[in-house]
């Protein structure tokens, strides 16, 4: 029999970084898989951070890095493969990998997840130079001037009034003629003078020399273009969570893994931290303390064995 560890974390974001980092404190026997060759998850692609306590103004790249920097100096151990499943029959569990299988008496299952992408020309290219997916974290390097968001949901419409009290002007591009969003908040957007509604259009194209400079749309009824002149599109058409290889070992709720606040699973053992469970606030700070919740309630389950 191979080395059986205390806890086995899947993923290098912000969750598993810092869950990696209190396992270490706690001189438990961890292992971090990491599927990408670099650590950090979706803060990587963010070209700017600056609601992070205590490192204000920081690229996410370098912020990614610190995490990372701070588990490698507590000699965390990182191990690049990929999850296919994880097997629970007896007290000590498989994460069966695409390289190697590990045996764990835990796990801690912070693999995040993904923003939909509206696969449109600019949107790859002018990632974080004005084209953004999360309006908390980026809004306000959009002070007084003009955007857009694209989608008709709850977190569109969110989005949309946040960025309304920062902003000169918002554009909301929406394929129908009305929003699918909770009529509460329809009737508070409704009410922003700076909000302009973009109605039965999609958006063709994103535009501008290593900037955001204009969005194009096309309406879906009359096949009319229209060029938006505008600084930042914010792309809110959901959020898919990485959890495709643990379908059946833990529940889930539209694709979230059901855990609270001690992050526990409803399989004895099995955690889930960061973007990956049910929570109503997916950010980094979020992310981080959940990896510390998580190897709390790591310590907990252990001593109960």
């Amino acid at each position: 029999m191979g080395e059986i560890y205390d806890v086995v974390i899947i993923g290098s974001g912000p969750a598993g970084l810092a869950a990696a980092i209190y396992a270490e404190r706690a001189e438990l026997n961890a292992i971090v898989i990491e599927k990408n060759v670099v650590s950090g998850g979706q803060v990587l692609t963010t070209y700017e951070v600056d609601n992070y306590p205590g490192v204000k103004g920081i690229g996410g790249y370098d912020l990614g890095m610190k995490f990372r920097e701070h588990a490698d100096s507590l000699g965390a151990e990182f191990v690049e493969d990929e999850v296919v499943r994880i097997e629970t029959e007896g007290d000590v569990k498989k994460v069966v990998c695409t390289g190697n299988t590990y045996e764990t008496r835990t796990v801690i299952i912070a693999t995040g997840a993904s923003h939909r992408k509206l696969g449109i020309p600019g949107e790859e290219e002018l990632a974080g130079m004005g084209v953004s997916y999360c309006a908390t974290c980026d809004g306000a390097f959009f002070r007084g001037k003009t955007t857009a968001v694209v989608g008709g949901g709850d977190v569109a419409i969110e989005d949309a009034i946040f960025l309304a009290r920062l902003c000169k002007k918002v554009y909301v591009v929406h394929r129908r003629d009305e929003l699918r969003g909770a009529k509460s908040l329809q009737k508070k957007l409704f009410s922003l003078d700076n909000v302009e509604m973009v109605w039965d259009s999609v958006a063709e194209r994103i535009e501008g020399e290593n900037k955001v400079e204009r969005l194009v749309v096309s309406n879906v009824k009359t096949g009319e273009t229209r060029e938006l002149e505008l600084q930042g599109v914010f792309i809110a058409v959901g959020i898919s969570p990485n959890s495709a290889a643990f379908e059946g070992t833990v529940e889930m709720e539209n694709g979230y893994i059901r855990a609270g606040e001690d992050c526990a699973s409803s399989c004895p053992g099995i955690f889930a931290a960061g973007d990956v469970r049910t929570k109503s606030l997916r950010q980094i700070v979020t992310a981080v303390a959940d990896g510390a919740n998580a190897i709390t309630a790591v310590e907990r389950y252990l001593t109960e064995l």
